[in-house]
């Protein structure tokens, strides 16, 4: 099922909206007004806004609280105030913790949830733990995801931990460019594996920007949100229907 490019009509009746892979920086202002245009204009009277990782380019900790840092998290809190939104760490931004995450108003969630959407029992995670056939990236992933590692990057200097964040974003696209978009893209093993041990029909992730509806054997469905970088993307789920669409960013 391929995404609709068309201008979206906000829904009046019950929607849960689904985005990932923003990569906000500040840097990009197009991606940033894109959002705020998104915040204000179709998540109001939703009924939950879920943000599946990834909302910035990289996050170093929570005390990183720069003005740009500071704007998205005021446009996160206004929406916040008459919409639920929840939000799984990604990849780039999995020092993102409660304290920014009580700033924006929003809900942390663990790395992999359920969640019951108008009667269909839907695990929603980022999507990166999918990849597992990248097997240099999941034993970063598994020593990332140690509590120890953890304090120990916060425990940082603010500046190397700029600098190291850095030195993984230019990694992270020369790692890209030499590994086959195989390898980087989820295994089907891991996706049915993690619909059984979550006993639900859908599967909602992003990560691998590559948005598409995949019709699965047994009814089963996953649903991959896409990125910001060129056009935002956006999920709808209504109790009728599930729905990709994108438009394409403001120009600055």
């Amino acid at each position: 099922m391929k995404t609709d490019n068309l201008q979206r009509v906000v829904n009046d009746g019950p929607r849960t909206l689904f985005i990932g892979d923003l990569h906000l920086s500040d840097e990009r202002p197009d991606i940033t007004q894109a959002f705020e245009r998104f915040l204000v204009s179709e998540v109001p009277g939703a009924d939950a806004l879920y943000i599946l990782g990834d909302l910035f380019e990289a996050w170093i900790g929570d005390d990183n609280l720069t003005p740009f840092n500071r704007h998205v998290a005021a446009l996160i809190h206004q929406a916040a105030q008459s919409t639920p939104i929840f939000y799984i760490q990604g990849n780039r931004d999995f020092l993102l913790g409660a304290d920014y995450a009580q700033r924006c108003g929003m809900t942390l969630l663990p790395e992999v949830d359920t969640v019951n959407l108008y009667g269909t029992p839907t695990v929603i995670l980022h999507g990166d733990s999918l990849c597992t056939e990248d097997l240099d990236y999941q034993r970063f992933r598994r020593l990332r995801n140690k509590p120890w590692f953890r304090l120990l990057l916060l425990s940082l200097p603010l500046k190397l931990r700029q600098n190291l964040a850095r030195r993984a974003r230019n990694k992270s696209k020369q790692h890209t460019q030499t590994k086959s978009m195989s390898i980087m893209d989820v295994t089907p093993s891991a996706v049915e594996r993690l619909l059984k041990q979550s006993q639900t029909v859908r599967m909602i992730h992003g990560h691998t920007h590559k948005p598409y509806i995949h019709e699965l054997p047994e009814g089963l469905q996953r649903v991959v949100v896409g990125d910001w970088y060129h056009q935002d993307s956006v999920l709808l789920i209504t109790p009728e229907s599930c729905k990709l669409s994108s438009q394409a960013l403001p120009k600055s």
